[in-house]
């Protein structure tokens, strides 16, 4: 970045903090009648030594995710809530319509114990479960990675395979085609069923058009979500108990039908 450029960003900074300050101030001055829309300023693609971040726009990456250097992310995939990949250090590639879940962390090596130099790959329609821990690891297509487990350096897990939720996968194994590990550390379990990798590839697809919503919601304004509160509540019957829960007051009005002396509200 040049000196103009420097200059253009201290400006731009100033005039940002600046307009914040003047909403504090507005918003201390109407006092409890303020409404104070939460902006977060969370920087989901981050830059990195010179490295980007390469996310198509059909991926959804959740607004509290982490997408960090040398991270490329192939169509129709998404990264959720909370997930971070960390491409300092070495290299992070995801395929396409591959789902890595609700704080996951995916990472890279440098150096390890045995001094290898390391990337992560995951391959297409591949799913990481909640909470998952990939470091300097390949997983490759159709493949799926239970919630809470961890791949260290050097795991292969090969196409169509599972590792079982819980699982620590350590140094330097193979888990092969079509078979399921599990424990810890995580052994052989048996081979998969025809169900079970059916429902690999099926996993991938819902997670994408679940995405698909997610990605719909968050890009709407302040008024597009009141708009839709008011619309749910004119065409919607819901229970006062699923109101409650969404934020919906409704008007009751009085109906003045006698039933035996007494007056309800409907």
């Amino acid at each position: 970045m040049g000196s103009l450029g420097r200059a253009l960003y201290s400006i731009g900074f100033w005039i940002r903090e600046t307009g914040q300050a003047i909403d504090r101030l507005g918003c201390a001055l109407q006092g409890t009648n303020a409404y104070k829309e939460q902006l977060s300023r969370h920087r989901t693609l981050m830059n990195l030594m010179g490295k980007k971040p390469h996310v198509p726009s059909t991926t959804f990456v959740a607004p509290s995710a982490s997408v960090i250097g040398d991270v490329e992310v192939g169509p129709k995939s998404s990264i959720w809530y909370g997930a971070i990949l960390r491409g300092d250090v070495n290299s992070i590639k995801v395929g396409a319509m591959t789902n890595i879940q609700d704080g996951s962390i995916v990472h890279v090596a440098k150096t390890n114990i045995s001094g290898n130099v390391l990337p992560t790959t995951i391959g297409s329609k591949v799913t990481i479960g909640h909470n998952a821990i990939l470091h300097a690891c390949t997983v490759e297509d159709e493949s799926f990675v239970g919630m809470g487990s961890t791949l260290l350096d050097g795991v292969t897990v090969q196409k169509g395979a599972m590792v079982a939720a819980g699982s620590l996968v350590t140094q330097k194994t193979t888990v092969p085609a079509g078979e399921i590990w599990a424990g810890n550390p995580a052994k052989f379990l048996r081979k998969l069923t025809a169900e079970e990798t059916a429902f690999i590839t099926k996993s991938a697809e819902s997670y994408f058009e679940s995405a698909q919503v997610h990605a719909e919601e968050n890009a709407k304004s302040f008024e597009q979500i009141e708009a839709d509160k008011e619309a749910r509540a004119k065409d919607e019957l819901q229970s006062d108990d699923y109101d409650s829960h969404i934020g919906i007051i409704r008007k009751k009005e009085l109906d003045t039908t006698p039933t035996g002396g007494t007056v309800t509200l409907r």
